[in-house]
């Protein structure tokens, strides 16, 4: 990994702005550092982190601001460290955002966040079901009495699941393990036969699904029925979706199942010229956005602005789609 050195010059202004002397230094010397939460490393909010990252990164030079991104645990956490005040931008499924702003949900006890602000949409996220090719299951019925692995706590993976098991009538109690393995483990425990099968929300072609198809011969799950129906009529953020033919190893059937967004959020109190200079920075340089992961591949601008986002636009963002005429 590179890492900067400081000029005897640079080390000298770096310590004038540490004491607060910014006033009269050139924006490249009162440098700005964010931090975009995501989830584990091997699914698609971290790549799409990255791709932000990269993007706004480029042109530092210009607004001072560097960013990064932070491996978590997903929806929830990011959601909640946003919250208080340790990361700028994260990561959350849409059903995680809408019951953040309305107090609904895994947010009933601590009641609305008021401050929550979307800044835009990403992605679809499927709900993928796989399951271990010994396992022989067919449907997520099959998976009654079988060990399954419900997701972290903190990820909106596992809030999803908890949902979708509220409206089958189930409990943790009918899987004979009911695991809370990260995003990064359910893989290998699945091809190392520690658990028959896996919950995960996330955007395709991903190398979390990627690996233990390939591996060992993982089959996806389709996840429909009455009560899928029933959620995806009842909640505004889900969808119905189909995980295409082919698209991993020893998988040739679509998979058909429901999902969320993946959006990107911050604080009423993110400053409106970060948020703006972040949003600029991807749409300004929108077809390379689109090039840095496959998931990113069909976005487009006027769905991102709208599309999944419960919480009021941040100012910041809204500046610049008004600029743009994609909102009144």
């Amino acid at each position: 990994m590179k890492k900067l050195r400081l000029s005897g010059v640079t080390a000298a202004l770096a310590a004038a702005a540490l004491i607060g002397a910014t006033a009269s230094l050139p924006v490249a010397a009162q440098q700005k550092f964010v931090t975009i939460g995501t989830g584990g490393v091997t699914g698609v909010y971290y790549a799409a982190g990255g791709a932000i990252c990269r993007l706004v990164n480029k042109d530092r030079s210009k607004h001072g601001i560097r960013c990064s991104v932070e491996s978590t645990g997903g929806s929830v956490f990011n959601v909640n460290t946003i919250k208080a005040g340790e990361l700028d931008f994260g990561f959350a499924q849409s059903d995680v955002q809408f019951n953040a702003i309305k107090g609904q949900g895994q947010y009933k006890d601590a009641g609305a966040y008021g401050d929550l602000r979307a800044v835009f949409s990403v992605h679809p996220e499927p709900f993928t079901v796989v399951a271990r090719k010994e396992a022989n299951v067919k449907q997520f019925a099959d998976f009654k009495g079988k060990r399954f692995n419900v997701g972290n706590p903190g990820s909106g993976t596992r809030s999803s699941m908890e949902e979708l098991l509220n409206a089958m009538g189930w409990k943790m109690s009918d899987f004979s393990l009911a695991s809370e393995l990260k995003a990064d483990e359910h893989g290998p425990a699945l091809c190392d036969g520690k658990i028959d099968g896996f919950f995960y929300a996330v955007g395709h072609p991903s190398a979390n699904i990627q690996d233990p198809t390939t591996t060992c011969g993982a089959k996806l799950v389709s996840l429909t029925g009455p009560a899928v129906d029933k959620l995806v009529a009842d909640r505004p953020y889900y969808a119905k979706a189909t995980i295409p033919a082919g698209l991993y190893p020893n998988n040739p059937d679509p998979t058909q199942t429901y999902g969320v967004l993946a959006t990107v959020v911050a604080s009423a109190k993110t400053p409106n010229e970060t948020v703006y200079q972040v949003v600029k920075a991807v749409f300004d340089n929108f077809d390379e956005f689109k090039k840095l992961h496959p998931a990113l591949a069909h976005l487009k601008p006027e769905d991102m602005v709208k599309n999944g986002n419960s919480a009021p636009l941040h100012e910041g963002a809204l500046k610049y789609y008004k600029e743009k005429g994609w909102v009144k």
